[in-house]
């Protein structure tokens, strides 16, 4: 079983859909390891966005992921990061299907109501960046575990 990293937006957040969201993740399966609401700071989303940086859309995103809290979601199941991004559709929300996170809920690009690990080695980093040591849990276990 993998484990994987959810970001519900700012605008998942300011829209009242994180509850619709995460029913989407526990209907497909998921077990929730660990949930957590926080304000994102600058140099949070400087290492997490540092691909992006030096885009000219930067300044934008990050005004736009510091406008509401965000909700990080550790999503645990076979072929996590493959199944999320199939439930949340392409990035950008003007492609994504009917029926996906994205093509019911989002705008466009950015207000594109979740971010999702693209890759198990990057959920392995982001899962680490976003929880703490005990801060993911196994119900399975029944003990707390490391990212």
């Amino acid at each position: 079983m993998d484990t994987t990293l959810v970001l519900l937006k700012p605008d998942c957040v300011a829209g009242r859909k994180v509850g619709e969201v995460v029913k989407r993740f526990e209907e497909a399966g998921f077990q929730i390891r660990g949930a957590k609401m926080f304000a994102a700071s600058a140099e949070l989303l400087k290492g997490h966005y540092a691909h992006l940086i030096d885009k000219p859309f930067f300044p934008e995103l990050e005004v736009f992921m510091q406008s509401t809290p965000v909700v990080a979601l550790a999503l645990a199941g076979d072929n996590a990061v493959e199944r999320v991004r199939t439930i949340i559709g392409p990035t950008d929300s003007k492609k994504a299907d009917k029926g996906t996170v994205r093509g019911d809920f989002g705008v466009d690009v950015m207000v594109n109501i979740v971010h999702a690990s693209d890759s198990n080695e990057n959920a392995a980093i982001e899962l680490k960046r976003f929880f703490a040591p005990g801060e993911l849990f196994d119900y399975a276990m029944g003990y707390r575990t490391k990212p």
